[in-house]
């Protein structure tokens, strides 16, 4: 049997972890990214237990202990008094009940980490996706805005939430616009001056939050991500700067740590905050969408970025001794498989009340998806 040859479009958390596990299922791929180069954003990540199964599998373990925090608890306070709503114990006790750690990270970190999985030859840079043919042998033609064309026997398009796959698959879909925004940033801890922090917690606010933790295991860089309501603020892209002054000004009623940490920060990031309804279709014929692309979600339970890495290990398994014709079934064995997991999820996380009160994560972190049952043929 030919080996399959399968043409990942983008190269973020989703597209590298879906290389490297086609990789270790012994199916040839490659990776296709617009950008010209892979940048640090400054931006912190929550690996739950349950991505890290899967970063386990690729062998990344190792990598991401010793570029990631190992935090005690991911402690629910409230926002002015500092009481505890809610502390989910993380460390040794979580590594023990789902057979994985809990960490936190910087994105960069973990983009690195799955970057290292995939050799430097079967990622393209500064390729744009500007058009895509499924061919009549079931081949899918790609073409790029520097002029090259490739084909592939199958496409995993891993371009995120607007997706240019996504659009020509189903036409555009209109973003619903919550008409919240967050800052986030991340900085030297030696800009707080010595005072302490808490390894992680979120504080809750009546119409309002923000998240603080570390992000190296040294507690060298701090991390904040916040929610509060600006309805007239409508830029979803995390390259647009806010204002420090503005976002002090916005937790001005909030417990001393928390304004310590805004007044530390030197400068911040901002987006709207948008959310989507679960996806009806993932792909057609040899082309899936995966992660962002087709389950974009709220960052309120910190499982975005892991959605998209399940996908990958959960995805390698469907392909693993498929050839070109079956690849369209076990595309859709893949949606049927992760669409009820990941559909829960977006719409738990909508919410926003996740670790609010005491709450049972069980169903979360302890997925294995190198191990979960596939679905049946019928079932896709």
């Amino acid at each position: 049997m030919t080996k399959l040859s399968v043409a990942v479009v983008g190269g973020g958390m989703g597209g590298l972890a879906t290389a490297a596990a086609l990789r270790r299922a012994g199916i040839g791929v490659n990776v296709y990214e617009q950008a010209t180069k892979f940048t640090r954003l400054g931006a912190g990540i929550q690996i739950g237990c349950n991505a890290m199964k899967v970063m386990r599998g690729l062998g990344l373990e190792p990598m991401m202990r010793a570029s990631s925090f190992y935090p005690r608890s991911w402690n629910n306070r409230e926002y002015d008094t500092g009481e505890v709503r809610f502390d989910m114990i993380f460390g040794e006790s979580a590594e023990q009940r789902y057979g994985a750690p809990y960490l936190l990270g910087h994105r960069g970190d973990l983009h690195s980490a799955l970057a290292s999985a995939v050799p430097d030859e079967l990622i393209h840079l500064d390729h744009r996706l500007v058009g895509i043919e499924q061919l009549h042998d079931r081949g899918v033609k790609l073409t790029f805005a520097n002029a090259n064309s490739i084909e592939a026997d199958a496409v995993v398009a891993a371009d995120g939430v607007h997706s240019f796959v996504k659009e020509q698959l189903f036409g555009k879909d209109e973003p619903n616009f919550t008409g919240r925004i967050a800052y986030r940033t991340v900085f030297p801890a030696a800009l707080l001056n010595g005072y302490q922090i808490d390894d992680c917690t979120k504080w809750w606010g009546p119409d309002r939050h923000i998240v603080i933790y570390y992000v190296k295991p040294d507690r060298s860089e701090v991390y904040f991500v916040t929610s509060q309501p600006e309805p007239e603020f409508t830029v979803e892209s995390w390259s647009a700067m806010g204002d420090v002054n503005e976002l002090r000004r916005a937790f001005d009623g909030f417990h001393p740590q928390a304004r310590n940490v805004l007044a530390a920060c030197p400068s911040v990031h901002k987006w709207a905050l948008i959310d989507r309804n679960p996806q009806q279709h993932w792909g057609k014929g040899n082309i899936t969408l995966l992660g962002d692309a087709c389950h974009p979600m709220t960052p309120y339970m910190a499982q975005g970025a892991a959605m998209a890495i399940e996908d990958a290990a959960v995805l390698s398994r469907c392909l693993d001794g498929v050839d070109r014709d079956g690849v369209e079934a076990a595309f859709r064995r893949f949606e049927a498989t992760r669409k009820p997991r990941t559909s829960r999820i977006q719409l738990s996380s909508r919410t926003n009340t996740w670790l609010k009160t005491r709450t049972d994560p069980d169903w979360v972190y302890g997925y294995d998806a190198w191990n979960e049952p596939i679905a049946a043929h019928d079932a896709a």
